[in-house]
């Protein structure tokens, strides 16, 4: 009995906040925060969310900005420098957001800049109406149904 409590408390804590979880994206992938690396085009196939995180991975003698658009168009660095190497930033807000390298030519002739544009949260996934398959078309009503079933079981 308590052994099929826990699958149930596992599956609902574990698998089920994964379907709605916001998007990590490792800022220039297996590249990471260098110089000489294209993140006009790192970031042109994807779309950022309210919530999403982005994780800058670089070694000294790099380290990250966020500035506003002047700062991006100019590559002058303000505020305070994280430097941890493994940055994660939430994006917060939507509309454009501007990061760029503050070391030395790193951003004005190597490259070292990004910017992106945050939209709202993600809606839900809507289901897409089949009438030959009617309820069983969601895979998320078949999970959550799955959930009820389990914790039904384990209340008698």
């Amino acid at each position: 009995m308590a052994s099929t409590q826990f699958i149930a408390f596992a599956f609902v804590t574990i698998i089920l906040p994964t379907l709605t979880m916001a998007a990590e994206h490792i800022v220039g992938d297996d590249k990471g925060w260098t110089v000489n690396f294209n993140y006009t085009a790192w970031a042109s196939g994807k779309v950022f969310h309210v919530g999403d995180t982005l994780v800058f991975k670089y070694q000294p003698p790099h380290n990250l900005y966020k500035v506003d658009g002047n700062g991006f168009k100019n590559c002058v660095a303000s505020g305070e420098a994280l430097t941890s190497g493994n940055d994660i930033i939430t994006l917060s807000s939507t509309g454009k957001k501007w990061y760029i390298c503050g070391f030395g030519k790193h951003c004005s002739e190597l490259g070292q800049k990004l910017v992106i544009n945050v939209e709202a949260e993600a809606p839900a996934p809507t289901p897409i109406p089949n009438a030959a398959y009617g309820f069983a078309a969601s895979g998320y009503q078949i999970i959550v149904a799955a959930v009820a079933a389990v914790a039904g079981m384990i209340m008698i």
